[in-house]
C-alpha cells in the first residue's frame, strides 16, 4: 500500500448513508485499521470521520484526545474522504436558501421540467420540492441565427457563440433594472443565485455579468448554469446551477466545521474530496453539483484498481450493497460516465461516473402487501434503521439476514444501545418477525387450507430472494441495454450488505469539458485538438497545484459526438492504434453506437458537441499487496451451496459458481407468496427492458426523445401479464389488439412472424400510434406474445403530422392497418409496408390522400420496434430455460389471479368508503351516476356499479352521446356511441382527447379526485419539408387531502417536452413564454394544479394544427371545489391583433405571428 511517510497515519473514510468507515494505513503495521461507525449517532457524537480519526489516533499515540478538544494533526499525512453530505442534504432538503434568475418568460421552467410526472399511477402527483425559494426574471434575450438569414443580415448584434453557432443579442441586459431585484432578495435573506439565461451555453455574457454584480451587492455564492455545465439544453443547465447553489454553501459549512475539529496543523495537511466523476478535489474546488455521488464513486475506483487485471480479466458489474441503497456500476479497463443523471427530481448535467442506484440495501423495508412480499423502496435508513439495531425500527434486509445467520453478532461492530456498546438485538428481530409470520400464514390458509406454516427462516429467506430480484433488475439494465451480455462478466461484490448477496446475485444473473459544436471532418477536428491543448494545460497545472508530480499525471480526451439529426451524444475516448498514433474518432463512434443502438445511420453527419479532458494525478495508495498468512480482520461472505471460495493473494474472496444446468423448481398449482413477488419482478423487469431497447435503437424524436411508446408482455390469449409504467393511453388497450391479432390470424401464426397495426377496431387508439405484436414460441408450441406501441409523427393524411383537427373520416388521417405481417418467418416486408404508409387510401379510390412524409423515420422505428420485441423473446426463454415452461406459465396465471385479487380488494374498500348524493344503495351494491360534456357538447355518460361484497364493478355507459381486462371489472359501452366508432370515422383525437375525458368521469364516479385538464393539448406545426409534434401539460385534480399538480401531464399520457433550447435550435421558432398559467387551479379546500401558457413565434410560414378540449366547458371541481379554468388558444398577428382559433383548428401562420396556447388548470376539491 506504500510507505508511510515520518510516522504519519494516511486516512481513507466513506461517510455512507447508514455506516461511516474509516481505513487507516498505520507506520510500523503491515495492515490497515480499519473502523466502522455509525453516520449518524447524535447522542455520541457530532460528525462519524471526525470520531473515527480521534478513535485511531488514541489507538496509535497511546494518548486520550477529549471530544471537546481539537484533534492533533502532528500524526496525520493526509486525508482523502467520500461524503454523502451533499447526497443526503439534497434528498432531505436541507441545503441553502437560494434563488433562480432565469430570462424573462421562463420562471416556471424548472417547476414544469418536462413536464412528466414521477409516477404515472399516482394520482397525487408527487414531484420533489423546488430548490428555490424565489426567482427573478431577467429582461435579457439571446435568440439563435437561422443558417438562411445570415447572408441578409449584416447586424452588429449578431455574433459567433463558443459552440460556433450565431447568435444575436436582442435584448442587453438592464444591470440597473436587475438591481433593486437582487437587493430585494438580500432582503429576505437569500444570499446564493443560481443563474439560467437562455443559450447561455454558446453566449454566456449576460450570466458573467449577473454574478458579477451580485457579488459587488454582497452575494456570498453564485452559481452559473454556463460555467458549470456549458452544454444545449436549459431545463438540466438550470436544475444543475441550482443544485450547486443549494449544495455547495452546505459542503462548504461541513467542511469548515469538519476542519475546525483539527487543530492549526491542518492547513499544511493534503486534504482530497472525491467527486461524483470519481477524481479527488481539495476543498477549495469540492462544490455540490460534483458531490452528489462522491460516495458511491470511491467505490467503483476502489474496485476497478483492486481486481481487474489483477484478479480478473472479465469486464466487472459493482456491486455495493450498503445499508439504505445498492450502487451498481461497470468497468471493462476504462471508467464509464456519463454526461447526465437525476437525483431526487433534479437533473444534473455534468460528468460523473455512470452509478445507477437501486432503493434495496440492507435497510430495505419488509412487507406483505395483497398476496406477495415486497422489499422497499421505502427505506428505515440510518436511524431509527433495522430492529436489530435497538432503536424501535422496522423489519429489514438486515433483520432477514440476521435471522438466516448471515449476519453473525460476534462478528458485527457492538455499536448500539445507549452505551454504544451493544451487538445487534436478534431477539427483537425475531419477535416481529413471528408477528409477520402469523399475517403470512393466515392468508396462506385462506388461500390454500392445505399449506403448511411458514417458519421464520423461510419468511426471513423469502425476503432475501425478493431483494435479490430487485437487485438484478438494475444490473440487466446497465449491461444488457447497452449490448453486453451480463454473463459475460464478474461480480464484484463489497459494501456492508454485498457479500451475503453475492452468489445469490451471481446465479440469477448467469455468470460465471468545453463546449464547441461543428461537423466532424479535417477541419474541425483540427480546431478541437487545438482546444484540447488549451485544456491540457489547464488540467496538468490544477493538478500539480494540488501536489501531484508530474510523472504520476496522465491525461484522457474525449469528443462528445451525435448524429446530426439526433440528440444522443457518446463520449468517445481517444483511440489509440496499435503503432501508438492517434485513431479515428469518427470509427469508433460508429462502432460504439452500433454496440449501443443496435444499427448504423447511413448518409448522416456526425457532429461534435464538445471536448473534454480528464486529468488523473496517481498515488500509491491503490497499489495491491499480497496479503500475509493470518492476517486480515473477521468478515461474513455467504458461501451458498454448489459455491467455491478462494482467498487470493491480495486478499479478495473469489467465488466461483457451479455451472451445472437445471430447472428450478417451485410450486406451481397455488401461487408461492415468494415466488410471486420474484415473477413480478421478472415479468416486469422484461417489459422495462423492452423499452429501453426501443428508446436505445429508434431515431424519432417522439420515441427516443419525448418517450412516447409502451411495451408489455401478454399470455398466449392474449391477456396482460405486465406492462412498464410508460403511457397509460397506450397500454390499457394494447391486450385488445393482442386478441384482435390472435383472433384474426388463428393458426396463421408461426415462428418468426411480426405482426403490425393501427386500425382503431383492431384494437388501436389513433393512427399515429403503431403497434408490433411479436408472437412467442417454445418447441412450435404458442407460450407468450410481446408488443411494443409507439407513436409514429407522420403517417400521412391531409395535415402535417397526422393530427388534422378536423377529419371526418378515418382515411383522411393517415395509414389505418388493421392486420400485416411485418416479418413473415423472419423477413422483413419492407415492400409491404411501404405500400401500407405511402398509399393509405388506396381502398379509397376517389380520395387522393398524402402518404407519410417520413418513411424512412418509419421504418427505422419499426424495425426498433421488432428489436424490442425481439430482446423480450430472449428474455421469456431465459426464464423457461431457468424454470421451466409449466412453471412460468402458472406463475404467469398467478400473477393475473394475484392483480384480480388486489383489485377486488380496492372495489370493496371504494363501495365501503364512497359518499356521493348520487349514490343509491341496493343490496350490497353502490350506484353512482356522473356525467361529463365534451366541448362539443357530446355527451360522456356512466352509471358505475360497485358490488362490494364481491369486489366487482360494473361501467355501464349508456346514455353516450351516438356515434376489462380484468375479472372484477365489466364494461358496456352501447354500439353506435362515439366511444364505439364505426371503422370508417374518424378518431384522432379520441386517444388524446376523449380518453382524457373518459378517466375524468371514472375518477370523479369513485370519488377518488376532481377533473384534471381532461386534454393533452396536441400541436403540430411544419411544411413540405419539416414537422413538429408536442403534448402541452397542465392542471391536475384536487385530492381529498391533496392540492393538484400545476404544469404536468395527467391520466392518460406522460410524454416529455421539449427543452427550449433544442425547441429554438432544430426548429424555425422564438419561445417567448413557457410558464404556469396563475390562478387557473379551482380554489377549494385543495387547490387544483394551475394550467401552462405557451407562446412560440414562427421565424418562416407554416401549417398550425391544434386539436384540444376544455376550451368550452371548465374541468369540474368535486365535494364543492371550484371548476378549474378553461383553455383557450389565440393567434397574435404581425399588427397585435388576437385571433380566438377555437379549440380545434388549421391556420397557415406567417414569419412573425405568435400562437398562444393556454391550457386548463384542474379542479379543486372541498368548500372553503
Amino acid at each position: 500500500m506504500g510507505s508511510v511517510d515520518g510516522g504519519k497515519l494516511r486516512f481513507c473514510i466513506d461517510r455512507g448513508g447508514t455506516f461511516t468507515d474509516v481505513y487507516a494505513e498505520v507506520p510500523g503495521r503491515s495492515e490497515g485499521r480499519v473502523m466502522k461507525l455509525l453516520s449518524v449517532d447524535p447522542a455520541n457524537y457530532d460528525d462519524a470521520p471526525v470520531e473515527g480519526i480521534r478513535r485511531i489516533l488514541e489507538e496509535f499515540t497511546g494518548q486520550k484526545i477529549p471530544r471537546s478538544s481539537k484533534v492533533p494533526t502532528d500524526k496525520i499525512e493526509w486525508v482523502r474522504m467520500g461524503t454523502t453530505v451533499a447526497t443526503n442534504a439534497l434528498l432531505e432538503r436541507k441545503g441553502e436558501r437560494i434563488a433562480l434568475c432565469v430570462t424573462q418568460g421562463f420562471k416556471d421552467l424548472l417547476q414544469i421540467g418536462n413536464q412528466a410526472r414521477p409516477n404515472i399511477f399516482d394520482l397525487t402527483v408527487s414531484k420533489p420540492s423546488n430548490l428555490y425559494e424565489e426567482v427573478v426574471e431577467i429582461d435579457e434575450r439571446v435568440e439563435l441565427v437561422l443558417a438562411k438569414h445570415v447572408k441578409s443580415d449584416s447586424s452588429a448584434s449578431i455574433v459567433q457563440g463558443i459552440s460556433g453557432e450565431l447568435v444575436r443579442v436582442v435584448k442587453p441586459l438592464n444591470e440597473e433594472a436587475l438591481k433593486p431585484l437582487l437587493k430585494g432578495l438580500l432582503e429576505k435573506g437569500i444570499t446564493c443565485l443560481a443563474v439560467v439565461l437562455l443559450h447561455s451555453y454558446t453566449y454566456p455574457h449576460h450570466e458573467i455579468s449577473v454574478e458579477k454584480l451580485a457579488m459587488s451587492l454582497g452575494f456570498k455564492h453564485v452559481s452559473l448554469s454556463s460555467a458549470l455545465t456549458p452544454m444545449v439544453r436549459a431545463v438540466p443547465r438550470g436544475f444543475t446551477a441550482c443544485v450547486d447553489a443549494y449544495l455547495t454553501p452546505v459542503i462548504k459549512e461541513y467542511l469548515k466545521g469538519f476542519i475546525s475539529k483539527f487543530d492549526e496543523g491542518l492547513s499544511k495537511l493534503n486534504v482530497l474530496f472525491m467527486q461524483s466523476d470519481g477524481g479527488l478535489a481539495p476543498e477549495s474546488r469540492f462544490s455540490g453539483h460534483k458531490a452528489v455521488l462522491s460516495g458511491p464513486a470511491g467505490g467503483v475506483v476502489g474496485y476497478s484498481q483492486t481486481l481487474f487485471g489483477l484478479e480478473t480479466e472479465k469486464p466487472l458489474i459493482g456491486f455495493d450493497m450498503g445499508g439504505t441503497s445498492t450502487d451498481v456500476s461497470r468497468y471493462a479497463g476504462s471508467y464509464e460516465h456519463v454526461i447526465e443523471t437525476q437525483i431526487s427530481g433534479a437533473i444534473i448535467q455534468a460528468p460523473q461516473l455512470e452509478i445507477n442506484t437501486v432503493a434495496a440495501g440492507g435497510g430495505s423495508k419488509l412487507k406483505f402487501q395483497f398476496g406477495a412480499f415486497r422489499v422497499g423502496p421505502e427505506s428505515v435508513g440510518a436511524h431509527p434503521g433495522p430492529v436489530c439495531y435497538r432503536k424501535g425500527g422496522e423489519l429489514a434486509v438486515t433483520d432477514a439476514n440476521l435471522i438466516l445467520g448471515y449476519v453473525i453478532p460476534d462478528y458485527f461492530p457492538s455499536i448500539f444501545g445507549p452505551s454504544e456498546d451493544q451487538p445487534l438485538d436478534i431477539n427483537a428481530t425475531r419477535v416481529e418477525f413471528e408477528k409477520l409470520a402469523k399475517q403470512i400464514n393466515f392468508y396462506r390458509k385462506n388461500q390454500d387450507p392445505a399449506a403448511k406454516d411458514m417458519t421464520v427462516e423461510e419468511i426471513a429467506k423469502g425476503f432475501v430472494n425478493v431483494a435479490n430480484e430487485t437487485m438484478c433488475r438494475p444490473i440487466r439494465q446497465l449491461t444488457e441495454m447497452k449490448g453486453h451480455e451480463t454473463k459475460n462478466h464478474a461480480l464484484a461484490c463489497f459494501g456492508g450488505a454485498g457479500p451475503q448477496h453475492a452468489c445469490a446475485i451471481a446465479r440469477s444473473l448467469g455468470m460465471k469539458e468545453e463546449p464547441y459544436s461543428a461537423v466532424y471532418g479535417p477541419e474541425s477536428v483540427l480546431e478541437a485538438s487545438n482546444r484540447e491543448a488549451t485544456l491540457l494545460r489547464r488540467v496538468k497545472k490544477k493538478l500539480l497545484v494540488q501536489g501531484f508530480k508530474e510523472e504520476n499525471i496522465t491525461t484522457e480526451t474525449y469528443l462528445n459526438l451525435r448524429y446530426e439529426g439526433t440528440d444522443t451524444a457518446i463520449m468517445v475516448k481517444c483511440p489509440i492504434n496499435e503503432n501508438g498514433s492517434r485513431g479515428d474518432y469518427a470509427v469508433e463512434f460508429v462502432n460504439l453506437f452500433q454496440q449501443e443502438y443496435g444499427f448504423k445511420l447511413q448518409n448522416r453527419n456526425i457532429l461534435i458537441c464538445d471536448v473534454r479532458v480528464r486529468g488523473i494525478g496517481v498515488t500509491n495508495i491503490l497499489k495491491p499487496r499480497a496479503l500475509e498468512p493470518g492476517s486480515g480482520t473477521p468478515s461474513t461472505v455467504i458461501v451458498e451451496p454448489s459455491c467455491k471460495a478462494i482467498i487470493t493473494k491480495y486478499g479478495n474472496i473469489r467465488i466461483e459458481i457451479e455451472s451445472i444446468h437445471k430447472v428450478v423448481e417451485v410450486a406451481k398449482e397455488v401461487a408461492d407468496v415468494v415466488q410471486l413477488s420474484i415473477f413480478n419482478h421478472r415479468f416486469m423487469g422484461i417489459a422495462e427492458q423492452m423499452g429501453r431497447t426501443l428508446q436505445r435503437t429508434s431515431i424519432s424524436t417522439n420515441i427516443k426523445e419525448r418517450l412516447d411508446f409502451s411495451c408489455a408482455l401478454f399470455g398466449p390469449e392474449g391477456g396482460l401479464v405486465a406492462n412498464a409504467p410508460h403511457v397509460p393511453v397506450h397500454l390499457g388497450a394494447m391486450s385488445s389488439t393482442v386478441r384482435w391479432q390472435l383472433n384474426y390470424w388463428g393458426d396463421n401464426l408461426n415462428e418468426g412472424d411480426v405482426l403490425v397495426t393501427n386500425h382503431p377496431c383492431a384494437g388501436g387508439s389513433h393512427l399515429p400510434d403503431i403497434t408490433v405484436v411479436t408472437p412467442v414460441f417454445d418447441k412450435g408450441k404458442l407460450v407468450f406474445f410481446v408488443a411494443s406501441r409507439g407513436h409514429h409523427a407522420e403517417i400521412g393524411g391531409i395535415t402535417p403530422g397526422s393530427m388534422p383537427p378536423f377529419s371526418k373520416s378515418i382515411w383522411e388521417e393517415g395509414a389505418a392497418i388493421k392486420a400485416f405481417k411485418l416479418v413473415e418467418k423472419g423477413n422483413f416486408q419492407e415492400e409491404g409496408i411501404s405500400q401500407l404508409l405511402l398509399f393509405p387510401s388506396a381502398d379509397e379510390s376517389a380520395h387522393k390522400i398524402p402518404g407519410t412524409r417520413r418513411l424512412q423515420d418509419n421504418l427505422s422505428d419499426l424495425r426498433a420496434q421488432i428489436a424490442a420485441n425481439q430482446r423480450g423473446i430472449s428474455l421469456i426463454k431465459e426464464l423457461i430455460e431457468q424454470y421451466g415452461l409449466e412453471t412460468v406459465q402458472s406463475y404467469m396465471k398467478h400473477v393475473q389471479v394475484n392483480a384480480e385479487g388486489a383489485v377486488r380488494e380496492m372495489l370493496k374498500s371504494v363501495a365501503a368508503k364512497v359518499s356521493s348524493e348520487s349514490a343509491k344503495v341496493e343490496g350490497d351494491s353502490v350506484i353512482i351516476e356522473e356525467e361529463d360534456s365534451m366541448d362539443d357538447g357530446s355527451i360522456i355518460h356512466l352509471k358505475l356499479t360497485i358490488d362490494g361484497q364481491r369486489g366487482e364493478a360494473f361501467f355501464d355507459f349508456s346514455g353516450t352521446s351516438p356515434e376489462g381486462c380484468l375479472a372484477p371489472v365489466k364494461i358496456y359501452i352501447p354500439p353506435g356511441c362515439f366511444l364505439s366508432p364505426s371503422d370508417k370515422a374518424a378518431v384522432v383525437g379520441g386517444n388524446v382527447l376523449t380518453s382524457q375525458r373518459i378517466t375524468d368521469v371514472v375518477l370523479t364516479a369513485f370519488q377518488a379526485c376532481a377533473c384534471s385538464q381532461g386534454c393533452m393539448n396536441n400541436l403540430t406545426f411544419g411544411d413540405d419539408t419539416f414537422g413538429y409534434y408536442e403534448t402541452i401539460g397542465g392542471g391536475s385534480g384536487a385530492g381529498p387531502s391533496w392540492n393538484g399538480t400545476s404544469g404536468v401531464q395527467c391520466h392518460m399520457t406522460n410524454t416529455r417536452m421539449t427543452d427550449p433550447e433544442i425547441f429554438e435550435q432544430r426548429y424555425p421558432v422564438l419561445l417567448h413564454r413557457f410558464g404556469l398559467r396563475e390562478n387557473s387551479g379551482g380554489a377549494g379546500v385543495h387547490r387544483g394544479g394551475d394550467g401552462i401558457v405557451r407562446e412560440i413565434e414562427f421565424r418562416c410560414p407554416v401549417v398550425v394544427s391544434i386539436l384540444s378540449e376544455r376550451r368550452v366547458l371548465a374541468p369540474r371541481g368535486l365535494k364543492g371545489g371550484k371548476d378549474g379554468a378553461r383553455g383557450a388558444n389565440y393567434l397574435i398577428t404581425k399588427d397585435k391583433r388576437k385571433v380566438y382559433l377555437g379549440g380545434k383548428n388549421t391556420v397557415e401562420v406567417q414569419a412573425g405571428e405568435i400562437l398562444q396556447i393556454l391550457t386548463p388548470g384542474g379542479g379543486g376539491w372541498g368548500f372553503l
